[in-house]
């Protein structure tokens, strides 16, 4: 996935309200950022790190960047939750994802009961429901999902369950946004009803993928697959 226009360099100077950030911009001058991440953002926020922008299309709005990535000890980190889903997408859609190279039909934001799932995909013999998650939280060298208690993940979780129930393919993608870990997991004492509904979800037969991403100023491009390792703790 390319970005679709220059990104703008800028220095973190804190982050408030979850949703907005103070920048530094090179030319000295403080513009608020607009984050998309909700989450807590453990081991991803750095106040003084350097940061890429991503300037806002409406001219209405009222911030005029998103913040996208920020440099974590030498590698970018994307933090922008909204990049994963397009980067699914896209990637399924291409047959770029091996196990998810399959499909003739790949649609997005689909309805199954009372949930919105982020991607669709089918075939002549196969229906599949995608989820999608942004992973950026790190322990040593493992990633972690998720940095904050999310029940509406978990509510995916069991979503996916009962489509797999109903005999069609239910897949849970997680995207690292970052190059610094070699291995995936979810993190037990941050959110122990999710990492449990993990382990049912795997247990009742849908397909985990744990993607890592490369992030760069100019792209984010799928990696690799990571191995799943045993639910872990983080520290207190």
């Amino acid at each position: 996935m390319r970005f679709d226009q220059k990104l703008v360099p800028a220095t973190l100077l804190r982050r408030y309200k979850r949703f907005l950030t103070d920048m530094e911009m090179e030319d000295g001058r403080i513009e608020v950022a607009h984050c998309t991440n909700t989450g807590s953002m453990k081991s991803c926020i750095e106040e003084g790190a350097p940061v890429f922008l991503s300037p806002a299309k409406d001219p209405k709005r009222k911030t005029k960047f998103t913040w996208e990535m920020i440099m974590i000890n030498g590698n970018w980190v994307g933090i922008n939750t909204s990049v994963p889903n397009k980067l699914v997408f896209e990637a399924i859609l291409n047959q770029e994802i091996k196990g998810l190279d399959m499909y003739s039909e790949v649609r997005r934001e689909v309805k199954f009961e009372d949930s919105r799932l982020d991607i669709y995909a089918a075939n002549e013999t196969e229906k599949c429901y995608i989820e999608v998650k942004n992973v950026t939280m790190k322990l040593g060298n493992s990633a972690l999902f998720p940095d904050a208690v999310t029940s509406r993940g978990l509510k995916h979780l069991n979503t996916l369950i009962r489509i797999k129930e109903a005999g069609m393919r239910a897949v849970m993608v997680y995207v690292i946004q970052r190059m610094d870990v070699d291995e995936f997991g979810t993190a037990v004492n941050i959110d122990p009803n999710y990492a449990d509904g993990l382990k049912k979800a795997i247990a009742a037969g849908v397909e985990v993928f744990p993607l890592q991403a490369k992030v760069s100023p100019s792209s984010i491009e799928i990696w690799r697959v990571l191995p799943l390792i045993n639910l872990v703790k983080t520290k207190d």
